[in-house]
Parts: structure tokens; C-alpha cells; sequence
């Protein structure tokens, strides 16, 4: 009795959602998508989630006055149009690809069928949303009482997924200053501004090349702690 539990949560690290999902068999689907295309747009019907393998995607949503806002850039490993889940009938935003990417499909039923049947992918699932509304709560703290300059570099630590291993990333190639004031809630300008005094701080530099990555360094932690 006592040895099970050990072996149980070493089963639960080595579970592979991809490896599992593939064993889904009927509605499940792998698709690809280039980069900027649609892979799902608001007000159509709620019947799947995703699952990406590859690439990046970026979820929006636009107000009734035609206002777009940006809810995030997700990566490899993340799930998104769980709200079909959820009961909900349309999508509330868009999914479009910012990259190439690999994409699996699995139509609700499966989705369903498969978290009832197995208890460590039905456990990483659970963990993933709660991940998810603790990031829209700080996002939504990070609205209501800081600055814009605050929410830009905690923006781009995020898209950077730093502190996760203690090295700095390339953000998404071709970020455009567009997109990062969606995220933030300012004005292009203001990106501009912010960036460029980033830059000569050296909490950022640009990269060049065909790619124009951007590499975010650990300093720039000193302005989302500076009150």
C-alpha cells in the first residue's frame, strides 16, 4: 500500500497528453495551418477543443463596436476552445496561427469520453485551466492598478516564458507593436515609446535576420518589481 502512491505520481509525470490523445481513435483530427491563418472564428460553433502541437496561436476577440482585443499567445502543449466544454454553444473569440503550426482537433464527445476514461490526463487538463484562470485573474489585476509600462515588460516576460527555466527565450518572431498594445491596452505609440527605452536599457534587444525574433533579458523584471 505504502509503495503505490510514489509510483502513481511517477506515472502521473511521465504522462504524454500527446501519446494518449493519439489513441483517441474517431474525433480526433491533426491539422496544419499557416501562418495568420483562421483556424476558428467568433460566433462559430462550439463543438471541439485544440490541442497544439506545434507553432504558436493567438486568441482574439472582437467588440460589438468592431474593437479587436488580443486574450493571448499560447505555444506547444496548450489547449484552447475548451469553452465548448463548458456548455458554451458559439466561440466568444477567434484562433488564428502566428506561426506554421500542428494542431490537433478533437470534437467534444471525445474530448469528454477521453477525460472520464483516463484519471492522469483528465488531472493535467483540470491543472492546465486552473493555470489559465490564475493568468487571467493577474491579467485583470494588472489592468486595474498598473501602469502601462508595467503591463508591456510583464507581457513580454510571459510571451518570453521566463523564470520558467531560468534562461530568456525568443518571443515570437515579428511580434507587431500592434498586437503587444492589444495585450497591454494602450496605444501603438506608447509600445513604441516603452520599447525603445527597453532597448536602450538592454532589457531587450532585437535579433535581425529573416526571423526578427526578440530576446527578452532577466532585467527587465526590475520594472514589473519597481513600485
Amino acid at each position: 500500500m505504502g509503495s503505490s502512491s510514489p509510483a502513481n505520481n511517477k506515472k502521473s509525470r511521465e504522462f504524454n497528453p500527446m501519446t494518449f490523445l493519439a489513441t483517441i481513435g474517431e474525433g480526433r483530427k491533426n491539422l496544419t495551418f499557416a501562418n495568420k491563418q483562421g483556424i476558428f472564428a467568433q460566433g462559430d460553433s462550439a463543438d471541439s477543443v485544440f490541442y497544439i502541437q506545434k507553432g504558436k496561436v493567438k486568441l482574439t476577440v472582437v467588440s460589438k463596436t468592431g474593437r479587436e482585443a488580443t486574450l493571448g499567445l499560447l505555444g506547444v502543449e496548450n489547449f484552447f476552445g475548451e469553452g465548448a466544454l463548458a456548455g458554451q454553444a458559439l466561440r466568444m473569440g477567434s484562433a488564428s496561427a502566428m506561426t506554421d503550426c500542428e494542431i490537433q482537433r478533437i470534437d467534444k464527445k471525445a474530448m469528454m469520453a477521453a477525460l472520464h476514461r483516463e484519471p492522469a490526463f483528465s488531472e493535467l487538463f483540470v491543472a492546465y485551466l486552473l493555470k489559465r484562470n490564475v493568468r487571467y485573474e493577474e491579467d485583470l489585476v494588472d489592468q486595474l492598478f498598473n501602469s502601462s509600462e508595467k503591463r508591456l515588460a510583464r507581457v513580454l516576460l510571459l510571451l518570453a516564458h521566463f523564470g520558467k527555466e531560468g534562461v530568456p527565450e525568443t518571443v515570437v518572431s515579428k511580434i507587431s507593436q500592434e498586437s503587444l498594445a492589444e495585450m497591454v491596452g494602450t496605444t501603438r505609440s506608447r509600445v513604441s515609446f516603452f520599447m525603445n527605452r527597453f532597448r536602450k536599457l538592454g532589457f531587450v534587444a532585437y535579433s535581425g535576420g529573416p526571423e526578427g525574433g526578440l530576446q527578452v533579458h532577466s532585467s527587465l523584471l526590475s520594472v514589473v518589481l519597481h513600485d
